[in-house]
């Protein structure tokens, strides 16, 4: 009986599930470059150049190894344009008997699968993704009863069933998380070293060819395209961040620097959320760093708690809340996304930092991500919808089971608080504390109204002001409602009336 396996585009894994029985002399793998997926969104053009790449090379890592493989690139005269039509196509050439998925990180994607066994009268086994730590039912009966569903609760007890950072049954040096230690600017004069950079093989050079003609309408830069594209440079990357940036990770993971996009963060994302890297192994290598005294408990730790915490954490979230998370909108935010998001002509410095950094690399680092784009996004009250949108297409590791989480839940608390027990919203002050960005900005950070005012400085207290129906019992922020009801009349009124003539402005797509 002939077996059709197919692969996506993040499940670049030899360890793939849906992998570990299969008969090379029999079975058939499938690989696909679609159009519906490709174009579903218009995604970052490094992005698709990435994964595509990345599945060039690990389809013809399979091949060498004796596997029947059948790859559609996006070009192909007889490509289906859907995942569905590739699968059908295949069955129907090679007398397929049975398909076996490994389950993928998308709803919508899943919803289709399950429809395929009817359509194609064929049994198709969908198979548990165990490159997570936390499969999806442990998470459940984790989540069950409770009515807060916090982060750290959930990583202390992976720690503790993994055994990670552990002495006996207490945590490594007596507390579960240093992130405490983590909030240092950088100070002047020190430089990150630069992040590991490959040079486009031919394989990549043609991908890039392909999406310069292919996918030129999408958004963001092309040039400059370095990811690595095999397990073999991911694991560089790993040892290169481990080696050079992993010591001062923890100090200055939330600093940001104007010209220093990847500043100590490991950029690793991309290998992770694709496959080419386990968390398992990333994990092992950071607290043998700790261990091996080659990087302090804060840096380890704190990094630690990004792939085992939250990593796993949104993940188990994502499939527990869909498909109702979705169309969460707590604060019944309605705005449009500003014009500038794409084309970053904003005179909002940190802003057109960030936006241009996103456009230029696919990446940005999780600060910058949360308290300067989502920041802005939550202030401004812009949609649920549109700010999951932006964040999906322009970030080259963002797949809808880990980005949904982080904006409706972290970003926009548009869950109510399911996730986060606060909004994550900050005045121009915690910029400018964490950042050099506003030293090269139209506004002035210390100006808290008028035309020179920061903007997120009026816009953070118009914020609290316009929603504190929903958010002033909230216990986390008791002291800014405080200092907001003690506010002058006049104060009050002049917040009200810069946070008017900027909304009015970005609505008629002024440069703000």
């Amino acid at each position: 009986m002939s077996t059709l396996r197919l692969i996506l585009a993040d499940q670049l894994s030899h360890s793939l599930a849906s992998l570990q029985d299969c008969e090379p002399n029999n079975d058939w793998l499938l690989m696909a470059e679609v159009r519906e997926e490709a174009s579903y969104f218009k995604h970052h053009k490094k992005k698709i150049a990435f994964l595509f790449s990345a599945m060039r090379h690990f389809a013809n890592e399979l091949i060498a190894q004796g596997f029947n493989l059948h790859y559609t690139q996006y070009t192909d005269e007889n490509n289906q344009g859907s995942l569905f039509g590739e699968v059908e196509r295949l069955c129907k050439q090679k007398n397929i008997q049975k398909i076996v998925l490994t389950h993928p990180g998308e709803y919508r994607v899943l919803a289709e699968m399950q429809s395929w066994q009817d359509k194609l009268n064929i049994p198709v086994e969908i198979r548990q993704d165990d490159r997570f730590l936390a499969s999806l039912e442990e998470f459940a009966n984790w989540a069950e009863g409770r009515k807060q569903l916090r982060m750290e609760f959930f990583y202390r007890e992976m720690r503790k069933t993994w055994h990670f950072l552990m002495d006996g049954d207490k945590p490594v040096g007596d507390k579960w998380n240093f992130d405490s230690a983590n909030r240092k600017a950088l100070p002047k004069g020190m430089s990150p070293p630069q992040p590991s950079k490959f040079k486009p093989d031919s394989l990549t050079t043609e991908v890039l060819e392909l999406v310069a003609e292919e996918f030129n309408d999408h958004f963001g830069k092309l040039d400059n395209f370095h990811f690595a594209v095999t397990r073999e440079k991911a694991l560089v990357v790993l040892d290169e961040f481990v080696a050079q940036r992993l010591f001062h990770f923890g100090d200055y993971q939330d600093a940001m620097v104007q010209g220093e996009p990847w500043m100590y963060h490991s950029h690793i994302s991309f290998y992770l959320n694709c496959g080419l890297l386990t968390p398992k192994e990333v994990i092992e290598q950071a607290e043998n760093a700790y261990r091996n005294g080659q990087a302090p408990l804060n840096a380890v730790e704190g990094f630690i708690r990004q792939v085992l915490g939250w990593r796993e954490y949104v993940r188990g979230l994502y499939w527990l809340k869909m498909p109702d998370y979705k169309s969460e909108n707590f604060l019944e935010a309605t705005r449009s996304l500003p014009k500038f998001f794409w084309d970053t002509r904003t005179k909002m410095n940190c802003l057109h930092q960030c936006i241009q950094e996103t456009s230029d690399n696919a990446y940005a680092h999780h600060i910058q991500r949360l308290m300067i784009l989502g920041n802005f996004a939550l202030l401004a009250g812009l949609h649920p919808d549109e700010v999951n949108e932006w964040y999906l297409i322009v970030y080259a590791d963002a797949y809808e089971w880990v980005e949904m989480p982080n904006v409706t839940g972290m970003i926009l608390f548009a869950d109510g608080g399911l996730l986060a027990s606060k909004p994550y919203a900050a005045s121009g002050s915690y910029i400018n504390k964490m950042s050099n960005y506003c030293q090269n900005c139209h506004y002035k950070v210390k100006e808290k109204n008028g035309a020179q005012a920061c903007p997120f400085n009026y816009l953070y207290w118009d914020f609290l002001d316009r929603n504190k129906e929903k958010l002033g019992n909230n216990p986390r922020l008791g002291m800014p409602y405080r200092t907001l009801n003690n506010m002058t009349d006049e104060k009050r009124q002049a917040i009200q009336r810069d946070g008017q003539i900027f909304f009015k402005a970005l609505e008629s797509n002024e440069e703000v």
